[in-house]
């Protein structure tokens, strides 16, 4: 999937970008306003980072641009300034979220995945591959029609698994999607290994059309049997 990051602070750009880099996204960048105009004038993306604040113009009216070329959809603003008018503004102009500076970078990295999620569902509460149905609204899996009971745990595993099917997942990645706020806490990444152990069994029992592939040293992969 690619990514358009659009802002000015040179640190900021290059955090982010290592960042989402290290989640196999494909980025591309633009310090100001003429070259990201350029950008979604001539391109595509799947999720637009985008900072209010540029030299040369308004982010905002970059929005407007793509409000009106149909593309304002999947975009974060990004950016200093925390006025309810603003965030108001980018809202009613398309952008899917607001993020003020200074953040996280794994606070932004959720809000990535979380629009691209919404994006991949189209709306859907369900993810439905090969035997597989996972009901996100339930936190139910059915294989082939049957209910196959899940711990809390071996589902949100095996929703990131899902929604990135055929995609490398590093170890570190589903650790933080699993164990959250929290992976500071944790001395190594053993509990990810019993997850994915049982998860394997469970599916393997029913005989999902699905499994998980291991990829040594880096993590894992899912992938249709």
């Amino acid at each position: 999937m690619k990514i358009l990051i659009v802002e000015d602070e040179k640190e900021l750009l290059e955090a982010i970008s290592a960042s989402l880099i290290k989640e196999h996204f494909i980025i591309e960048t633009a310090a100001d306003y003429p070259t990201a105009l350029e950008k979604i004038i001539v391109y595509d993306y799947d999720c637009i980072l985008l900072d209010i604040m540029l030299p040369g113009g308004s982010g905002l009216h970059l929005l407007e641009q793509l409000k009106d070329s149909g593309k304002s959809e999947n975009v974060i603003i990004i950016s200093a300034k925390d006025s309810l008018d603003d965030k108001l503004a980018g809202l009613e102009l398309g952008a899917d979220d607001y993020l003020t500076k200074p953040f996280h970078i794994a606070e932004l990295n959720a809000r990535v995945k979380a629009v691209l999620r919404r994006k991949k569902l189209a709306g859907k509460n369900t993810i439905e591959t090969t035997n597989i149905v996972l009901d996100l609204q339930e936190r139910q899996l059915f294989v082939s029609g049957e209910l196959v009971v899940l711990n809390r745990k071996e589902f949100d595993v095996l929703n990131y698994f899902l929604l990135n099917m055929n995609r490398l997942i590093t170890k570190s990645s589903l650790a933080e999607h699993v164990w959250g706020d929290n992976i500071d806490q944790a001395d190594n990444f053993d509990f990810i290994y019993y997850q994915i152990k049982n998860l394997r069994k469970k599916l393997h029992a029913v005989h999902a059309a699905i499994e998980v592939e291991s990829v040594y040293g880096v993590g894992y992969k899912m992938v249709e049997k």
